[in-house]
């Protein structure tokens, strides 16, 4: 039985490269010309790896999820939902203007302009963000049977919000807002999720 040849290159590297073109160009945007010459590959190895270029995408966002999820971790230790809401929108703040990482956020970047051939792209990017949504929603779902917050209280729709928010920080991120601007737009909405939840 012959053997197939090992990868000759950094699955790790190559797919922090190609996240970081994901991000800056978006899905369609990212050509496969950018995408292997900034992992540092021939486009037979790409397909190799990924399959295609759906799959290198799908395992670039399986990377982005790892950090995203150190992040919810932080988010969620909040001890209370508003400490909860202060940190999320604190830490997109910080971290859609961050000079380490292109602009925005690659689930919102990554899909604004897809065409033809890519339209299940959207509902990828969509669905990844719909997970931070849920992490939010059952966290509020816990202050609710605590008395943090009120009974009328309305856990989808309070985590709908920052989850909304969130996108649109990223899009302003994108256009070039600093991160003066995004904190704004967080104590903005901070209040408006404090007034939300008074009895």
């Amino acid at each position: 039985m012959v053997m197939g040849r090992p990868r000759s290159f950094d699955t790790d590297k190559a797919l922090e490269e190609a996240m970081e073109v994901f991000w800056r160009h978006g899905y369609d945007g990212a050509s496969l010309a950018m995408l292997t010459k900034a992992m540092g590959i021939k486009p037979p190895s790409l397909y190799a790896a990924f399959g295609s270029k759906e799959g290198l995408l799908k395992a670039a966002l399986d990377r982005y999820a790892q950090r995203r999820s150190e992040h919810m971790r932080f988010v969620l230790a909040g001890a209370t939902a508003r400490d909860v809401a202060e940190r999320f929108l604190g830490s997109i703040a910080e971290s859609h203007t961050d000079p380490a990482n292109p602009p925005g956020c690659l689930l919102v970047q990554g899909g604004l302009a897809c065409g033809a051939g890519s339209e299940n792209i959207p509902f990828e990017l969509a669905t990844r963000r719909a997970q931070t949504e849920t992490e939010l929603r059952e966290r509020f779902l816990q202050a609710k049977q605590t008395g943090d917050l009120p009974a009328e209280a309305d856990p989808a729709a309070l985590a709908r919000f920052l989850s909304t928010v969130a996108s649109g920080m990223g899009v302003l991120a994108s256009s070039g807002a600093d991160r003066e601007a995004l904190r704004e737009v967080a104590r903005v909405s901070l209040q408006a999720f404090t007034g939300s939840r008074s009895p």
